[in-house]
């Protein structure tokens, strides 16, 4: 890469476009790897950028913290928000003219943009392909003419897209992939609480939005519960994510055990990773987490719960066998997954003892390993920023 530097220029102005909590994680490592790997030239970023882009160096035109929402209604009411923020990133590309786009997830905002800027001939690099494998397929036309580069997570997408003819398409490597490595393991995670390591420890968790909070953390409070009766020798940890509180959470426990019946659960947060290592078994709802459920190879069920509109409307539209990335990656059923009506406290109960069971226990982290050894092993933020260099050598050859 000595070379890159010089061919690419002395200067680089990109425009970078995250919505999610995650993509701005992503799309900051991808800020400090472009940094990292061509480090003479004079990166100039901007877009939607949430708190770790603004950390990585990444002018604000838009605060992506301000448009992480979920669901139809939810949505709705947010709309005039989301239209302003998509007019304030189109004025801004057009007036700056960036080398490249740079959009990262979010593809129910980033595609249309993705359009308008293609449109006005500006480059369009998207990262974290859109899981159009799983719903609304037909948007893939719009990778097809909008997109100059798509850059895959995960090892079947390259396949899945060029069979509906998109071949402009890089697999990078999952980002989390080499970078979830917990800080200290059972034995010390359980010193530092006060629990017992001989004993079983089960993680909770149950999503970063409130209201993922408030749908999923009961179930699964009842669900600890069920398991205290069958194994009183369980401990519960509650790995509450970095956006929710403590005050909230333990308010959600009292209501859920005010029946008298005694459970005690650990509230920890900013401790996700060790909480799974430590664990012999998680419940975590769908998502990322799943995923980093999988890389520390902590035995899991998969569990989500929506609003009955959300789920009506949006699950009809899900076209693919498995909600878990973990199952997607393993392509079969490796982690059992409770979803909607199927998730009941009685229900989670009876797959957290049974993942509990020693040896299925240890048969299911032996899958577990081998299913994420096919994301590759790390530094998938270098391998896209070195995409992301060599398709901006390509285009200015062209010019």
């Amino acid at each position: 890469m000595a070379s890159m530097t010089a061919e690419v220029g002395e200067s680089l102005r990109l425009m970078i476009v995250a919505g999610e909590a995650s993509g701005d994680a992503h799309a900051a490592s991808l800020v400090r790897a472009l940094r990292d790997k061509s480090p003479d030239t004079k990166f100039e970023f901007f877009g939607s950028a949430g708190r770790e882009m603004r950390a990585a160096g990444v002018e604000s035109v838009v605060a992506a913290d301000e448009l992480s929402i979920m669901g139809l209604i939810e949505i709705g009411r947010a709309l005039p928000k989301f239209w302003r923020a998509y007019t304030a990133l189109k004025r801004a590309a057009f007036e700056r003219r960036p080398d490249a786009a740079i959009l990262v997830d979010w593809p129910d905002f980033n595609l249309p943009l993705a359009r308008a800027l293609h449109r006005r001939g500006i480059r369009v690099i998207y990262y974290i392909s859109p899981q159009l494998w799983a719903w609304r397929a037909r948007r893939v036309r719009r990778i097809r003419h909008d997109v100059d580069l798509l850059l895959a997570i995960l090892p079947f997408e390259p396949a899945w897209y060029d069979a509906r003819g998109v071949s402009h398409v890089e697999f990078v490597g999952h980002p989390l992939t080499g970078r979830v490595r917990p800080r200290y393991g059972r034995v010390e995670f359980c010193a530092r609480h006060n629990l017992d390591p001989t004993r079983p420890v089960i993680a909770l968790l149950p999503g970063s939005r409130r209201k993922e909070l408030h749908r999923i953390l009961p179930p699964m409070i009842d669900a600890a519960k069920a398991v205290a009766r069958t194994r009183p020798d369980a401990q519960f940890v509650l790995a509450l994510a970095a956006t929710r509180s403590p005050d909230e959470a333990a308010a959600l426990l009292d209501a859920q055990t005010s029946d008298g019946a005694p459970l005690n659960i650990l509230i920890t947060q900013h401790e996700t990773l060790e909480a799974l290592a430590a664990a012999d078994a998680a419940a975590v709802a769908s998502g990322t987490a799943t995923l980093e459920a999988a890389l520390t190879a902590t035995p899991l069920v998969v569990v989500y719960k929506e609003s009955a509109v959300n789920w009506h409307t949006l699950g009809r539209l899900i076209e693919v066998e498995h909600f878990g990335l973990v199952n997607l990656i393993a392509d079969h059923r490796l982690a059992t997954e409770l979803m909607q009506n199927d998730f009941t406290g009685e229900t989670l109960a009876r797959e957290l003892i049974l993942l509990l069971d020693a040896e299925r226990n240890a048969a299911v982290r032996a899958q577990l390993r081998e299913a994420t050894a096919r994301l590759g092993a790390g530094g998938a933020s270098e391998r896209a920023a070195e995409a992301v260099l060599r398709a901006l050598l390509k285009w200015r050859a062209l010019i």
